[in-house]
């Protein structure tokens, strides 16, 4: 269902199984509400769904923050759209009864993802990070100890640089999350080895919050 009652245009696919950690998928740009329904399906079925449309416009495309340019964030607008989100995910789980969910994000989700866990560590479950690059230049000190991160990156991504992946694998890291990072030889868009290594991150050991 869509609702846009709460503080983001969103949508709703309820628990049809008991146990499964609900899913926080997060589109990239140009996408919305509707993109990650499928995916968020295909690697958690039965699992929660919620899925928020991001408030920021970039040539009439939704993303979740600001950039500059390519690759360049406004960073200021990063923090404050990560609080926001913040924001409606507790709102959301109020009014669904929802556990701490895992965000499920690529491309500029995937960052705004990454923004989060490094700025608002406590409002993830554990987080799926499609195509992420590093968000904060240098992060604040967070503590992600034991939180468990899929990061997956392409070896062939146009968009992010392999040494920018790295460094926002090194930053989780020095946060302590337990961190996969894989890069995989395909460019930004998905493939069948992201659902792959996806569902089978999501069907392992529990994540560390509740």
């Amino acid at each position: 269902m869509t609702d846009a009652a709460l503080s983001f245009v969103h949508r709703f696919e309820p628990a049809t199984k008991a146990g499964a950690s609900p899913l926080l998928l997060l589109h990239g740009t140009g996408g919305d509400e509707n993109d990650l329904i499928p995916l968020g399906g295909m690697i958690a079925p039965g699992a929660a769904l919620l899925s928020p449309r991001g408030k920021v416009l970039e040539g009439g495309m939704p993303r979740f923050f600001r950039r500059l340019r390519e690759g360049v964030f406004d960073e200021d607008d990063v923090r404050a759209r990560a609080a926001e989100l913040a924001a409606f995910i507790a709102e959301a789980r109020t009014v669904y009864g929802l556990a701490a969910p895992v965000a499920v994000g690529f491309s500029n989700g995937a960052n705004i993802a990454a923004a989060l866990l490094l700025t608002q560590p406590d409002v993830l479950a554990g987080a799926v990070l499609l195509r992420a690059m590093v968000p904060l230049a240098v992060p604040p000190a967070a503590d992600l100890a034991g939180r468990r991160i899929l990061l997956l990156s392409g070896a062939m991504d146009p968009i992010v640089p392999e040494d920018n992946a790295a460094r926002l694998a090194g930053q989780l890291r020095a946060a302590g999350a337990a961190l996969d990072h894989r890069t995989l030889p395909v460019g930004h868009g998905l493939s069948q080895a992201d659902l792959t290594l996806a569902r089978q991150w999501i069907e392992g050991p529990a994540h560390a919050v509740a």
